[in-house]
């Protein structure tokens, strides 16, 4: 999963770099950079007026490089690093979420049916052989099944808990990012009001279109700070629901797999 989360941030990071190269670059005019050459009077006067061609529609992607450009790069470059690396940790959490997910029904016939073809050992290569928190907190408590059922129950629980702490790595970048994009962005609003009323102050005068043209630049962060968090929290809400729902599995199989042990104990007796 480490070199699945570098993959993500290699390529958030050129994807990046690739939007601020074509940030940099200012767009060409309609004509493709060629001046039109100049009309005769007689050329006037002979030709037919020409069609009015409709304007070209604009992708979303032209309209969100305007909108980048118009909500002033220093303050909204930060807003996009946050959604950068907020969607690479959240994709990360979410592969490896989906990953852990066992069945947990299947691997309990698999430790009783082996439990009572080939004991203890069998049992334990067969939680080895499968992935998942699940199989792992199984093969730590067969691990102790020598010393008591007891303490096959405490090693349980205990590992448990660490088998937890791996699933929740990573989510407090995730809720970092939600709390910090928004931030970023109202401090890019502020900021650009600022600017604002510098422009009132200079020109002397309240005009409508300067003080229109300042707010709109301005709010154009918080807006992009807005969505980045409102697509992190779905994320992070997602992560949590998994987490719960693998936890969930973990303590009921818990309880089966002690039960399991209960009764090849007393078979064995």
């Amino acid at each position: 999963m480490k070199k699945v989360f570098k993959l993500l941030v290699l390529v958030g990071v050129i994807t990046f770099s690739l939007n601020l190269n074509v940030f940099a670059q200012t767009p060409p005019d309609s004509t493709g950079g060629q001046t039109p050459p100049a009309e005769t009077p007689a050329a006037v006067t002979t030709e037919t007026p020409a069609t009015t061609v409709p304007a070209e529609e604009k992708t979303f992607h032209q309209v969100l490089k305007e909108k980048f450009i118009e909500g002033d790069p220093v303050w909204m470059t930060p807003v996009l690093l946050c959604l950068i690396f907020g969607l690479a940790i959240a994709i990360e959490r979410v592969i490896t979420l989906n990953l852990a997910t066992t069945n947990t029904s299947k691997l309990l016939k698999n430790v009783e049916s082996s439990l009572e073809s080939g004991g203890i050992e069998a049992a334990r290569e067969a939680t080895a052989a499968t992935k998942g928190p699940v199989a792992s907190i199984f093969t730590q408590g067969l691990l102790r099944y020598s010393e008591g059922v007891d303490m096959v129950e405490k090693s349980i629980v205990s590992y448990g808990s660490v088998e937890m702490g791996k699933l929740e790595r990573g989510l407090i970048w995730i809720s970092l990012f939600i709390a910090l994009a928004p931030m970023l962005g109202f401090l890019g609003t502020v900021v650009g009001m600022i600017q604002a009323f510098d422009a009132i102050a200079a020109a002397g005068d309240i005009s409508p279109t300067l003080v229109a043209d300042g707010i709109k630049v301005a709010l154009l962060t918080t807006v992009a700070g807005l969505i980045v968090a409102i697509i992190l929290q779905v994320l992070y809400n997602y992560c949590v629901s998994k987490i719960d729902s693998i936890v969930n599995q973990m303590e009921e199989a818990s309880i089966s797999v002690i039960d399991i042990l209960v009764k090849h104990k007393v078979k064995k007796g």
